[in-house]
């Protein structure tokens, strides 16, 4: 995907995640997110919102400590003015990406082409998943992620956060898992993922189903809408909501061990 397109997303997904809880009770339970009331998914996002922009907008080019951060927050708003308050900061993120230069230098933590990329990226995915989240506690559900954007997001994820060796998931022989999409196949991207899990830190290998057909089966084999794949892999989705082919002991340890913190 092009940053402009990651830009759109963002702007599309927070200002769907601010409807969502505008007309919620703030003090509805987010069930994707136990423990956790709306007001607090809005103020976590408004912040990570917050935070982003001050990379973005003022160049930092080192992660801002405890008192960078909570600068770069600003005054907790108070209940009544939560989700102006999270539009306002979601506009300034938008309007900060967008008017950056190409050539921007600034601390990011993942891999990409620049750092503009990775934060019009993550920031993307970042609301998107909490719209999703904001939409669970409204009780009703929102459009679907584009499968663009899912797919670009399930790569983000398995190839970003969990291949940098940080991740708990391990088994004591080698595993696989193939994770196949069946609904888009792009022309500048994967549909298919191979992840091999074992003592050491998870190998993530892009795929297309070509490949795949002529590959063998894996140990196990989810697949579906990337939508529904996107949402799973972010524990967002039960099972039931894609295909399962193979040892589900194997989606249990995903559970258990491959959540983002």
């Amino acid at each position: 995907m092009e940053i402009t397109e990651h830009i759109d997303a963002l702007r599309r997904e927070g200002v769907l995640l601010a409807d969502a809880a505008a007309r919620t009770d703030l003090t509805a339970p987010v069930p994707t997110c136990p423990d956790w009331q709306l007001r607090d998914l809005v103020l976590h996002t408004g912040r990570v919102h917050r935070w982003a922009t001050a990379y973005v907008r003022d160049g930092h080019r080192t992660p801002l400590d405890a008192d960078g951060e909570r600068a770069a927050w600003g005054p907790e708003p108070s209940e009544a003015a939560l989700v102006d308050w999270f539009r306002a900061g979601h506009g300034a993120l938008v309007e900060a990406l967008s008017a950056a230069p190409a050539d921007l230098d600034c601390w990011s933590f993942l891999p990409a082409p620049t750092p503009r990329a990775f934060w019009a990226r993550r920031q993307a995915h970042e609301t998107a998943v909490h719209r999703f989240d904001a939409d669970a506690a409204a009780g009703a559900a929102g459009p679907r992620v584009a499968a663009g954007l899912a797919l670009d997001g399930i790569d983000e994820l398995l190839r970003g956060f969990l291949a940098r060796g940080r991740d708990r998931v391990r088994s004591e022989r080698p595993r696989t898992v193939l994770i196949r999409a069946t609904d888009a196949v792009p022309a500048d991207g994967p549909d298919a993922w191979l992840l091999t899990i074992s003592p050491e830190p998870l190998a993530v290998v892009r795929r297309d189903s070509a490949v795949d057909a002529a590959a063998g089966p894996a140990d196990l084999t989810l697949g579906g809408p990337a939508h529904d794949l996107y949402l799973l892999l972010w524990n967002r989705l039960p099972a039931e909501q894609v295909e399962v082919t193979g040892d589900r002991a194997l989606l249990d340890l995903w559970r258990e061990t491959a959540a983002i913190r």
